[in-house]
């Protein structure tokens, strides 16, 4: 297996030997490299882990610890954490689902992956096209290159989460595709430890299935063996600016009102309240139960982000020369605070079983394909239980459990809130 330092020394030594620039060195080396070289990292968040991975495959490193540039970093960089919340209702009662923003423009991830390359000085090309063959193109041209790339995929289309087929389309996330085996197959990277692969049909289809970004890709091109230690620095600072000027933002749809807003939605008898959408109990399961995907880091999300988020902080603190310890405090009791919202909905029996089951297939895909088969039959009993569409709730059960929700919601965006101040607090300190 090639390391990080054996894959920078290979790239001096080309450059030394051929006179090439950095990037077309770079390029033959790792054009020669066979698949089996790049270390699957595992990861938490899609976005930023598919950001490190990649970067840290490439030879890119922290300058200041001379290790690749983790996850929690990428995430910081990126201007760290985001808000947001949405109950969708669609008319098949099984999809009034909650979706929750946690990451800076996570509304926005092309955005935020540009913006991330060129705050660490990574140039990036982003390929788009309509037409599948063009897409096929673009993926094996790079591929050829030795580059592994970052594809937009749908979840329920790409196989092994073994989602159902109404899910189709309904919501994806991106991946590291870093190489193909002899027999055709795909080698995926989607924070698995073990070997994942894909057919090149599923990989099509799930590229091509979401409009709003049907078979995009991310070619990231590092321009120097070491990044520059002022750029770096830079880029820490810039991020942790953009996190609380974000976050300091009124917008109750994607700033810290939104966590105040979902609390005020939880009770009530607006058009919107959970009591009103959930009057007879109608798609209550999967609402409850994607309220503990979105915010638990088990999630195929990876969740809220916040204990991510402080051990950045952790890190940044001395790279910058301030003391960040209350925020980083601060963003670990947002963290129970989003855990104990988690742990309301696990409260339903049902919610509590079908989780469960969806926790086991989020590790059984983490094993890569030895994991298939029981991805495969936690998911169909997963499936199985939320098409009962029953949460066993009285119209007095449900009262209880939306008012202790709502208590629960508002804890954490208070929490959140305390979390920033610390945080400008000792950005600003001297």
């Amino acid at each position: 297996m090639t390391t990080q330092r054996d894959l920078k020394a290979l790239i001096r030594a080309r450059m030394s030997r051929t006179g090439e620039a950095y990037t077309t060195a770079r390029r033959h080396v790792l054009a020669s490299a066979p698949p089996s070289s790049y270390v699957l990292r595992g990861g938490l968040h899609p976005e930023s882990a598919a950001l490190a991975n990649s970067l840290a495959a490439q030879g890119v490193h922290n300058p200041l610890t001379g290790q690749p540039i983790d996850e929690a970093t990428v995430l910081g960089v990126g201007g760290g954490l985001g808000a947001g919340y949405i109950l969708w209702e669609f008319d098949n009662s099984r999809h009034r689902a909650v979706t929750t923003g946690f990451r800076n423009q996570w509304q926005y991830p092309q955005r935020w992956f540009t913006k991330v390359c060129a705050r660490l000085d990574v140039a990036a090309e982003l390929r788009e096209t309509t037409g599948p063959k063009k897409a096929a193109g673009h993926l094996d041209r790079a591929l050829a290159d030795g580059v592994p790339v970052i594809a937009a995929i749908s979840a329920a289309d790409i196989g092994y989460w073994h989602l159902p087929p109404d899910l189709s389309g309904w919501f994806g996330y991106p991946v590291v595709v870093y190489g193909r085996r002899d027999d055709g197959r795909f080698l995926i990277d989607d924070r698995n430890r073990g070997t994942l692969t894909v057919t090149p049909e599923d990989l099509a289809a799930a590229r091509g299935r979401i409009t709003s970004y049907r078979n995009r890709l991310l070619v990231t091109e590092p321009s120097e063996i070491d990044l520059d230690t002022d750029t770096f620095v830079a880029a820490v600072r810039t991020g942790i600016e953009d996190h609380l000027e974000h976050l300091g933002s009124r917008s109750a749809s994607f700033s810290l009102p939104a966590f105040r807003k979902w609390a005020t939605m939880l009770e009530g008898e607006r058009a919107k309240a959970w009591p009103t959408v959930f009057a007879d109990g109608r798609g209550l399961l999967a609402a409850l139960v994607t309220t503990v995907e979105a915010v638990d880091p088990a999630g195929i999300l990876g969740g809220n982000l916040r204990s991510l988020y402080a051990e950045f902080c952790a890190a940044a603190g001395p790279w910058i020369g301030r003391d960040l310890a209350d925020a980083v405090a601060g963003y670990r009791q947002a963290a129970a605070a989003w855990a104990r919202v988690a742990e309301i909905p696990l409260q339903v029996p049902t919610v509590q079983s079908i989780v469960t089951l969806d926790r086991e297939r989020r590790k059984a895909v983490a094993d890569g394909d030895t994991g298939a088969a029981r991805a495969g039959a936690a998911a169909d009993r997963s499936q199985e239980l939320m098409a009962s569409d029953d949460t066993g709730l009285s119209d007095g059960d449900r009262a209880e459990l939306f008012a202790t929700l709502a208590d629960a919601v508002t804890t954490a965006a208070e929490a959140e809130v305390g979390a920033r101040a610390a945080l400008a607090a000792g950005f600003a300190s001297t």
